[in-house]
């Protein structure tokens, strides 16, 4: 029997995983805020939403840290729209972020192995 988040429920992105999938999602092409909600909705297959009121503040974020540049341009619609770019140390921040997923996930993955084992 299918549960609500498996019938199609969306969820927020995972706490601390916003700014690994966006500087990810932004080595393929710089994007403004709205694409980056977009794309991230297409490519978690409507698992995750990200609101706003997340995506914005951790931009700014990425920004003052230096992860992220942004200038304005014309988007798709030929609307005035701030796009954002990955920096060097954003690649780096990413590839350190990658490797923490990584690290974590693991050991999440023993952990409920472990426990399906009966211990």
């Amino acid at each position: 029997m299918a549960t609500d988040r498996q019938a199609g429920q969306r969820s927020e992105v995972l706490q601390g995983t916003l700014e690994m999938l966006a500087l990810k999602l932004l080595t393929a092409e710089p994007m403004h805020g709205w694409g980056l909600s977009l794309k991230l909705r297409l490519i978690s297959r409507d698992v995750f939403d990200v609101n706003q009121g997340s995506l914005y503040p951790a931009l700014q974020r990425m920004l003052r840290r230096g992860w992220i540049r942004a200038e304005w341009r014309a988007s798709e619609n030929n609307r005035r729209a701030r796009y954002y770019m990955i920096t060097r140390e954003g690649f780096r921040q990413l590839d350190a972020e990658i490797e923490e997923w990584e690290r974590s996930s693991g050991a999440v993955n023993r952990v409920l192995r472990y426990a399906f084992q009966g211990g």
